[in-house]
């Protein structure tokens, strides 16, 4: 029996994708690729936007077409915001939400064997979740919901709030991937920093933890808010660790007026005062510049012209590496959904065109302050043309004619 997997969103949805694949090869079904059809498909959806919500619709349907009479599992978070609307759809035989989901694969098994099992038991623990699928990098779950309720943002109710996994399973899990041959590990959350809520451990600990497990090189960390990431965290990952300087940090608005509205947690001061303090720990003469990864999101309601002009000067000051650059998505039950001043979709476009160009300049010049400076590179795979890419500590893609065996390896190079 075959099992097809679609996975739609973030990091932690291509996590608790490659979680589910495990579960099923170890029952015996062997996982092939949608496009070939098969005797199961499970559809991870996300939710972030109304976009989102349409493509994983989208999903669904061409996958019924496909295979008329091969079930549909839906789980993700479209899955949990809006269930009527998922069981409602052709082919469509079982939904798993937010607090359903280490009952997927058991169930789902129970379901293929024809039996009707009962409706999922909730579950507020974290489904811990990694992904293994090449000798480069892992994506490793460590925590998961959010307490925040920012005005514009459904994932406190997509996937419930804020909770963690233990240290000793998250070590555990690493170790697993170190021993697939793995050598680089991507801490995922919803929102990471917060790790530790309900299980009583210290995000920094936590990654004390993970600095040990022998056959792991490098990590990184995929998400962090400002106000979590605390100078006794960046002093201890300026000490020489294995942890590289590689920060994705959300900013969401170079306005205070708009973060307030928001319900951030944080000012542009403090925002720009916690680059600064990194740059100042982790760079100087001969070492590599800090590539700081940032979110923003363009046309929150009450968004003037003024306002977002505002943060387009915040951002050229603070100078990131990349910009993420999101449209504002009204999203049914939060607060900004029923704000009267929404923006205009052309206006919204015109911001991130904006704002994607401003981002393609930042960017070289990121990669040109690092010219001239040495690098560990890890190497992916061969590419089309022959080459071969692979990412420096500070995230520059590199690449140089392929070379059989390099995959999986890090080599020193010169930017």
């Amino acid at each position: 029996m075959t099992v097809a997997f679609v996975t739609l969103g973030c990091k932690l949805n291509y996590a608790e994708s490659a979680a589910y694949a495990r579960g099923f090869k170890a029952a015996g079904l062997e996982v092939v690729p949608w496009s070939k059809g098969a005797d199961l498909f499970v559809v991870n959806t996300c939710s972030v936007t109304a976009t989102s919500d349409s493509k994983s619709r989208s999903a669904i349907r061409k996958l019924h077409r496909l295979r008329p009479d091969a079930p549909i599992v839906v789980t993700g978070c479209y899955a949990e915001l809006r269930r009527e609307e998922v069981e409602a759809l052709e082919g469509v035989a079982r939904v798993f939400g937010a607090a359903e989901k280490a009952r997927l694969v058991p169930d789902t098994l129970v379901l293929l064997e024809g039996t009707v099992s009962p409706s999922p038991a909730r579950d507020n623990t974290v489904f811990g979740a990694y992904s293994i699928g090449g000798r480069t990098r892992s994506f490793l779950k460590v925590q998961d919901g959010c307490d925040n309720f920012c005005a514009y943002c459904a994932v406190p109710y997509a996937r419930g709030r804020s909770r963690s996994i233990p240290i000793c399973e998250a070590v555990r899990a690493a170790r697993d991937i170190a021993a697939s041959g793995t050598r680089e590990i991507v801490l995922t959350g919803v929102n990471t920093g917060d790790f530790g809520r309900t299980t009583g451990e210290r995000f920094l600990d936590l990654l004390k933890a993970l600095n040990e497990v022998e056959g792991i090189e490098r990590y990184r960390i995929s998400s962090i808010e400002p106000n979590l990431i605390t100078e006794e965290i960046v002093d201890w990952i300026a000490s020489v660790t294995k942890f590289l300087p590689h920060f994705h940090i959300p900013l969401q608005t170079g306005s205070d007026v708009q973060l307030k509205r928001m319900g951030r947690r944080y000012t542009t001061a403090f925002f720009r005062e916690r680059i600064e303090y990194i740059r100042s720990r982790m760079e100087g003469p001969g070492r590599p510049k800090v590539f700081f990864g940032i979110d923003v999101m363009v046309g929150l309601p009450g968004e003037t012209e003024a306002l977002f002009e505002e943060t387009r000067a915040f951002i050229e000051s603070v100078r990131p590496a990349f910009i993420h650059i999101f449209p504002y998505s009204r999203r049914p039950g939060t607060r900004a959904a029923a704000w009267p001043d929404q923006v205009p979709e052309t206006v919204k476009a015109e911001r991130v065109k904006a704002l994607e160009a401003l981002c393609d300049r930042l960017h070289a010049d990121f990669i040109a302050s690092n010219r001239g400076l040495t690098e560990r590179v890890l190497w992916e795979s061969k590419e089309k043309d022959g080459t071969m890419s692979g990412f420096t500590g500070n995230y520059i893609k590199v690449t140089r004619p392929y070379e059989a065996g390099l995959s999986g390896t890090i080599t020193e190079v010169t930017i």
